[in-house]
């Protein structure tokens, strides 16, 4: 029987560098206790400075004497995605993984980034496009120091294989929480397969990958500006999540694999390998919807984000 690929599986990160969005709860807290736990130096990156600290204690809690440093970083703010990455490059450091994980769920109501974006569109695709495009030199600083290929990794979701991208409508005036997350994944996958062309088509060494956690029991579905009636039935559902499908800890796997592993190719997608793709200890390739590989698609929304965000790479 062939061996599953697992987080022990993952080699010595000692002199590596791992920027994790939303790292201080969730899939993104996992991610970074196991990359520590190998010897990578990890950016912490959170919104909220109490809420960071407090998760960085418990990482150094659960494994003493790892290498960490906090970042305060907005994703909904492009005035702090700018301030963190000329902070980030002002230090001159290589960065050898980011990792774009940080995410907002389906909030019932319509609501905006500090820009005036929808703000699922703008956390989830605007804010990780935005800060990969700044923190370029700091990968490719990496790529230039040693063999070692530095990888983006992305993460999106099985949700976008219902996702339908509205170029016409990015800001989801027309808003259903579910359809704007949908097209938020599936915008987070095109980025991910575009940037990987224009990589490779610049000649970078830089892996463009991109996972999914499958459903995990994360407090994403928790998170959010929700009525009492709404936080009771979340609460109901995430306690049914805990029974079915994977902790955060076990959704954190894809991650993990797409940011290590030798297996990983360019332009690979990652995920678990149970039913319907939504839990299981083996990760592997994980399934494409068609939309997802619409290279015209992919262009139109790369220009578009570029518009907006005012960041242009590549």
């Amino acid at each position: 029987m062939t061996k599953h690929w697992q987080a022990a599986d993952i080699p010595s990160l000692t002199g590596k560098r791992i920027l994790i969005t939303g790292a201080n709860s969730g899939i993104g807290y996992h991610a970074a206790l196991k990359l520590a736990r190998k010897g990578a130096h990890i950016v912490f990156a959170s919104r909220d400075r109490q809420r960071g600290q407090a998760a960085l204690d418990r990482l150094h809690t659960e494994a003493p004497g790892t290498d960490t440093e906090l970042a305060i970083l907005d994703l909904a703010s492009l005035a702090s995605i700018r301030t963190f990455a000329a902070a980030e490059l002002a230090q001159k450091r290589p960065l050898h993984v980011l990792i774009n994980n940080a995410g907002v769920f389906a909030p019932p109501k319509r609501l905006e980034t500090a820009d005036g974006f929808e703000l699922q569109f703008g956390t989830n695709v605007l804010g990780h496009f935005a800060l990969t495009g700044l923190l370029l030199p700091a990968l490719q600083q990496a790529a230039a120091e040693s063999s070692y290929r530095p990888r983006i990794v992305t993460i999106a979701s099985i949700a976008h294989k219902r996702g339908q991208l509205n170029l016409n409508d990015l800001q989801s005036k027309n808003y259903g929480p579910m359809r704007s997350y949908q097209q938020s994944k599936l915008a987070n996958l095109l980025f991910a397969f575009e940037l990987d062309r224009r990589l490779r088509a610049s000649g970078s060494t830089i892996l463009s990958v991109a996972a999914h956690p499958g459903v995990a029991n994360t407090n994403l579905f928790l998170a959010g500006d929700h009525s009492p009636l709404q936080k009771t039935m979340r609460n109901a559902v995430n306690h049914l999540l805990g029974i079915l499908f994977n902790t955060d800890s076990e959704g954190a796997l894809p991650t993990l694999y797409a940011a290590t592993s030798d297996d990983v190719q360019d332009a690979g997608y990652y995920g678990p390998q149970g039913f319907q793709e939504m839990r299981g200890e083996h990760v592997g390739p994980a399934k494409i919807a068609s939309q997802a590989h619409d290279t015209e698609a992919a262009l139109r929304l790369w220009q578009a984000c570029e518009q907006l965000t005012g960041v242009t790479f590549l």
